[in-house]
């Protein structure tokens, strides 16, 4: 071959990057997300959030009147906090050895100790119907997105004292913290996405969401300032965390109601109600992919993520038929089929 002539080069050349597309193209159909297997927790009641501390191997889970800890290893329950009326979220502060739940029914925060599980103390909230809670670093505060008075509270996660109040104008739902001295919240009842100023109290940028409707969940890629929120409109809606542009709306199946993403492999997590869980891939900041639908089960809408295995945790539990239809109840909930309520552990 004539040193001059790169034309077979080149040819060979664009057949190898054909065929590492390709092999792209196929490796992107499926994620490798499977259920890992089930962990059964049993006793009666609704839940809410569940929390992962990666350090300790834990998986903390919202259950109606008290949070029931589980060794993620060990795969069973090794404690329980009790007193946590109608119970939302959980938020860990390894640093001070405390973790803290937000109580809707009693608008209460339960602050407890992350080794022994004992509840150091109980505070009451400015505001009422306490849902997520999320602590923030720069601050060192704990806070709580209030349902009822569409407010948050701000509380020292040292001292356990009441810091203030910020009042948001809609009813908030989850929120994230970006390490940088931001908090970030949706307003459900708005379809707004809240930029909040820790330190100040006080609201700083307000962005509408659409075509995003009711969101719900919310997670934060960090590294390069995206939010991504859960709508019920079945669509993840990315946002720009600086700006508040919509960049991107990925379609994600129907109910969710949590969202995390995982740095370590760029994807994002929408946990849906029908009974999936859509994994998005992050190409570049402003462009998404759908890699799949993961078959869950049919109420597992919310879900934690562990970092350091990159498995996924979802809550369910098996349901029997709806009661008819009443004036007082048009669309009655399926009732849960007692001592059913189980962990389902996703990974790859």
């Amino acid at each position: 071959m004539n040193p001059l002539n790169t034309r077979p080069v080149f040819k060979i050349v664009s057949q190898l990057l054909v065929c590492v597309a390709a092999l792209v193209v196929i490796l992107g159909a499926n994620s490798g997300y499977h259920t890992l297997r089930t962990v059964k927790l049993g006793g009666e009641g609704g839940w809410d959030y569940l929390t992962v501390d990666s350090a300790a191997h834990r998986l903390y889970v919202s259950h109606a009147t008290h949070v029931m800890v589980v060794d993620a290893d060990a795969d069973k329950v090794v404690g329980d906090i009790p007193g946590t009326e109608g119970v939302h979220g959980i938020a860990l502060v390894p640093e001070l050895g405390r973790g803290f739940t937000s109580n809707g029914r009693s608008s209460t925060v339960t602050i407890f100790d992350l080794k022994t599980l004992a509840i150091i103390s109980t505070v009451k909230i400015t505001g009422t119907n306490p849902d997520a809670i999320v602590y923030d670093p720069v601050t060192k505060r704990v806070f709580t997105m209030n349902g009822r008075s569409n407010d948050a509270t701000a509380i020292d996660a040292a001292t356990g004292e009441v810091a203030g109040t910020i009042e948001l104008g809609g009813r908030p739902e989850f929120a994230v913290s970006d390490f940088a001295g931001h908090l970030y919240v949706n307003l459900e009842d708005k379809s707004e996405e809240l930029q909040l100023d820790p330190r100040g109290l006080k609201v700083l940028a307000r962005w509408p969401m659409a075509p995003c409707e009711s969101p719900s969940g919310l997670a934060i890629d960090r590294a390069h300032h995206r939010l991504f929120a859960g709508c019920r409109n079945k669509m993840m809606a990315v946002i720009d965390a600086e700006t508040g542009k919509v960049v991107a709306t990925p379609a994600i199946g129907a109910g969710v109601d949590a969202n995390a993403f995982d740095p370590g492999t760029q994807f994002a997590f929408s946990s849906n109600g029908d009974g999936t869980l859509t994994v998005v891939h992050e190409d570049s900041p402003n462009s998404f992919t759908v890699v799949e639908n993961v078959a869950t089960e049919r109420g597992a809408r919310t879900m934690a993520l562990d970092e350091k295995t990159h498995n996924v945790y979802l809550v369910t539990a098996e349901f029997g038929p709806a009661p008819a239809p009443t004036p007082e109840q048009p669309r009655p909930r399926p009732p849960m089929v007692p001592d059913t309520f189980h962990v389902i552990v996703v990974g790859r």
